[in-house]
């Protein structure tokens, strides 16, 4: 890569990337991991770009989503990248670091021989220097050939005893921008007799607390109304119950955020979707607040009529009691 080449490559007045880590290392060392969680972070990835596209890639304006903006630039890039070799490798480096102003790092992920040789044959893959040839062949030749770039790496993290989770949360450490996306945590409630979403994650059924749909004045009103409030709090198991969840829920998300979980619906039902689980999810929205999680609700089948078969059960329902 010489610098006449940047005469050719595109130019703009567009944020660059707010930082460059050039991700590398043994083939199986879990590079392909390590992307996956830089994107989930908020980077823009790319993987196994030729070298010579490099220069023109960091030059390259992003996507016109003021989103992608600025973002830092996670490179993925290996024995396997087209136009590899440890001398170009090294001096395009050396060349990006001179003429860009924004970090550029480079990231190795190592691992030792056995456990290279056990993750091939769990996943019945061949090694990519080892086609037609003993496993620890390729696997040495490769060690050989990027132990340079292993030498000048700014960040080294050795995944022989890591699982994949435990990856993800060292690379979140080290390099979750302070700007970086938070998991989206959703609140939803619904009602059984409109069937249950397919993406809730986690599921609590409020019909144990007592129903204001049997009381006539309050029937008309929903989970929104004070008057259903100070009714659903007047149940003897509201308070013992939410309090419950909700210290659970305090539990479980720290440790779903990191493991990298982008998305958490937390759903709430009842019969109608429109009194107890619309209070519920309310109550436990504020509380999940006051602990600064951001997150959005919404209320599924609250402004929905009442379905026929739910109205007849219902009735059913009223006459058993005798009323």
């Amino acid at each position: 890569m010489s610098r006449n080449d940047l005469s050719s490559a595109p130019s703009s007045s567009a944020a660059p990337p707010a930082r460059i880590l050039l991700v590398t290392g043994l083939s199986g060392a879990g590079k392909s991991t390590a992307l996956r969680t830089f994107e989930d972070m908020g980077w823009e990835t790319v993987d196994n770009l030729p070298l010579s596209l490099l220069e023109r890639l960091i030059l390259t304006p992003p996507s016109s989503v003021a989103a992608y903006k600025g973002r830092p630039l996670a490179l993925g890039i290996d024995s396997r990248t087209r136009g590899f070799t440890v001398d170009a490798f090294l001096k395009g480096v050396e060349q990006l670091r001179q003429h860009h102003s924004q970090p550029i790092d480079i990231l190795f992920l190592d691992c030792s021989d056995s456990e290279l040789m056990r993750r091939f044959d769990t996943t019945r893959r061949r090694h990519p220097l080892a086609l037609d040839r003993p496993m620890e062949d390729g696997i040495s030749e490769e060690r050989a050939f990027l132990a340079p770039v292993r030498e000048i790496a700014d960040f080294l993290i050795d995944t022989t005893t890591t699982s994949s989770h435990s990856l993800q949360s060292e690379l979140r450490q080290q390099f979750a921008p302070e700007n970086s996306v938070a998991p989206n945590v959703s609140i939803l409630s619904f009602g059984f007799s409109r069937g249950i979403p397919r993406n809730c994650d986690l599921l609590f059924d409020m019909r144990f607390l007592q129903n204001p749909y049997w009381e006539e004045a309050l029937r008309p009103l929903t989970g929104l109304d004070p008057e259903i409030a100070d009714y659903i709090e007047q149940d003897p198991s509201f308070l013992p119950a939410v309090t419950k969840i909700k210290d659970l829920l305090l539990f479980l998300l720290p440790r779903y955020i990191d493991t990298g979980k982008s998305y958490i619906v937390i759903a709430f039902a009842c019969t109608g979707g429109r009194h107890r689980s619309v209070y519920v999810a309310e109550w436990i929205a504020a509380r999940l607040r006051q602990a600064h999680f951001s997150l959005t609700i919404t209320h599924r089948d609250l402004k929905l009529p009442l379905l026929e078969s739910q109205s007849n059960r219902i009735r059913a329902g009223k006459a058993y009691q005798g009323g």
